[in-house]
């Protein structure tokens, strides 16, 4: 008679939590990445460190301080380091390394430990603003494809895109 009592017991719990259950996967589903605010988050001072997620269409910039979000459909422009090193690539890249004073080290160092997020968007009055952030290597990209996937427009396709190729470019004669 015991062990009906717990079976019964056992499964009325796990129905009952459930819904708890997968509300919480849910949440993990979305990436939160810690993140580095460089400059242009409007009431936030340069070098602002936080987490990035993408939430219900807007990018959410969290901090200690609180929040400041950036609607995706509102975004112009979405760009990411690998995005830049792309499109300047290799013999200036490389340059950049011979740079006096050992700054070209630094700068190469800085290019291979962490990525950038750049976001340009207009404010609810018509305004432009652009937003640096730093992130660690490749959850930019990542980043990206969450804001294009709710209305976020880019001006450089990413490169898994098909339309990036040069096979897809090039004219038929």
């Amino acid at each position: 008679m015991i062990s009906r009592i717990t079976v019964v017991v056992i499964a009325v719990v796990l129905f009952i939590y459930n819904p708890v259950i997968w509300v919480t996967r849910a949440q993990q589903a979305q990436t939160e990445t810690e993140a580095v605010q460089v400059i242009g988050l409007e009431g936030l001072k340069d070098n602002t460190k936080g987490r990035l997620r993408v939430v219900k269409g807007s990018l959410r910039f969290i901090h200690n301080k609180g929040n400041a979000e950036v609607p995706a459909a509102a975004i112009q422009d979405v760009i990411t380091g690998r995005d830049s090193q792309r499109v300047i690539g290799g013999t200036l890249g490389t340059l950049t390394m011979l740079a006096p004073f050992g700054a070209g080290r630094v700068l190469s160092l800085f290019r291979t430990k962490m990525d950038t997020l750049t976001i340009q968007y207009r404010d609810a009055g018509g305004g432009l603003h652009g937003v640096i952030f730093t992130v660690p290597l490749g959850k930019a990209e990542t980043i990206k494809q969450e804001l294009i996937s709710h209305g976020a427009k880019t001006s450089i396709p990413t490169e898994a895109d098909p339309k990036t190729t040069t096979s897809n470019t090039k004219e038929k004669p």
